[in-house]
């Protein structure tokens, strides 16, 4: 098995997900006792956020490009960053790799083409839903995006980062987030993409009427496939 990096802490809520998820499914795919090989290198989100705010994208992408080129020189084969947000910096992160990275984005796209949808919602934070980096992304994938009205972009990044990020989970807030997902449905999403790590604390298959895509799921089954690959 090749070994992943996780360049986490965005926040570590959903990194500790990701440490479950890869581990579990190892054992399901291996059997025994076997678990996941990888390395993390978590970040202080604090400095990552204040970043974020003010639009200092470039000064955050040179530090996520230094932690990832610590987690090569750990042993890493494969880098994932695990938050949707941060891939705003995908591309620099790469460049300074000689290992592939991962991207969520089109592990994302990839499992919703495999389940025969074209036109998805997508919740996240304002910066996923609202900026090219991401959607763009899964535009050019051949997928319909449908986002929230302002109202809902605005109740999800709040909950995200007042709550979410915080360990937080509530029921008031997952009853908001259900009405944001029934209003893209009506609006006609066929399946609802949960675009930040964390809103999987959250939200469930129970809670829409559609299928929903969990991005840190469906990015830990890409890279153990990956992992597991003979190339």
């Amino acid at each position: 098995m090749k070994t992943i990096g996780l360049l986490g802490g965005m926040s570590w809520e959903s990194t500790a997900e990701y440490y479950r998820l890869l581990n579990e499914l190892t054992r399901d795919r291996l059997g025994g006792l076997h678990s996941a090989r990888c390395v993390l290198y978590s970040v202080d989100f604090a400095e990552i956020e204040q970043l974020q705010a003010q639009g200092r994208w470039a000064e955050a992408g040179e530090l996520l490009a230094a932690a990832a080129q610590r987690l090569e020189a750990a042993g890493a084969d494969l880098v994932l960053i695990c938050t949707n947000t941060m891939h705003k910096v995908a591309d620099r992160v790469q460049a300074g790799l000689s290992v592939p990275l991962l991207h969520l984005a089109d592990a994302t796209a990839d499992a919703v083409k495999t389940a025969g949808l074209t036109r998805i919602g997508l919740l996240g934070t304002a910066f996923t839903m609202e900026q090219e980096f991401y959607r763009g992304r899964l535009s050019a994938a051949g997928l319909d995006v449908r986002v929230p009205d302002a109202d809902g972009r605005a109740l999800v990044h709040r909950v995200i980062y007042e709550e979410l990020c915080r360990g937080v989970v509530r029921g008031p807030s997952r009853a908001a987030c259900q009405r944001v997902i029934a209003d893209l449905v009506a609006a006609g999403a066929e399946g609802i993409i949960l675009g930040c790590t964390e809103i999987e604390l959250l939200i469930g298959a129970e809670d829409s009427p559609v299928p929903v895509f969990p991005t840190a799921r469906i990015h830990a089954e890409a890279a153990i496939e990956a992992a597991l690959s003979p190339h």
